[in-house]
């Protein structure tokens, strides 16, 4: 399985509109080649390098397992349109927060993954949740990481 985006590549600069300085939406992602059994996927994107912990930026879950896409702007509501559940994040909302690192650069893993059930789990729930709920019933996990600095760019 490959997770990937056409909005950057693996390891390069998020854009600044998926960003909190931006338009804070939700960047278009794509999957393919899931493995057999598979009947739900799982997305958290996440920055472990926030000054106190990890920082979960999205939680996403029971998304269908005929889904290979999530297209860019996904809205902030409970249920997705095509299936799926989208959980809180650590600023407290439903779906997807930006990155906003408070200094340097920081990295954001988007980390699908393929599970043999539903989590069956209602809308706002936490990471910890998520995770605790799909112990035991990941088949594969994949990343996507980006980077993303709020510094000042340079004036030419």
């Amino acid at each position: 399985m490959e997770l990937q985006s056409l909005a950057f590549f693996i390891g390069s600069t998020i854009p600044f509109k998926y960003t909190c300085d931006g338009e804070n939406i939700a960047p278009p992602l794509a999957w393919d080649s899931p493995p057999a059994g598979t009947v739900s996927f799982t997305l958290v994107m996440e920055d472990p390098d926030a000054p106190k912990e990890t920082f979960t930026h999205w939680v996403i879950y029971d998304l269908p397992a005929n889904l290979r896409h999530l297209p860019e702007g996904i809205t902030k509501e409970p249920h997705l349109p095509h299936g799926g559940v989208q959980g809180v994040n650590d600023f407290g909302e439903l779906g997807y927060g930006g990155p906003c690192p408070p200094d340097g650069t920081h990295r954001y893993f988007f980390k699908l993954y393929a599970l043999d059930q539903l989590l069956g789990l209602p809308p706002r729930a936490s990471k910890t949740e998520v995770l605790a709920a799909m112990k035991g019933h990941v088949l594969e996990a994949v990343e996507l990481m980006g980077r993303y600095s709020r510094e000042a760019p340079v004036n030419v």
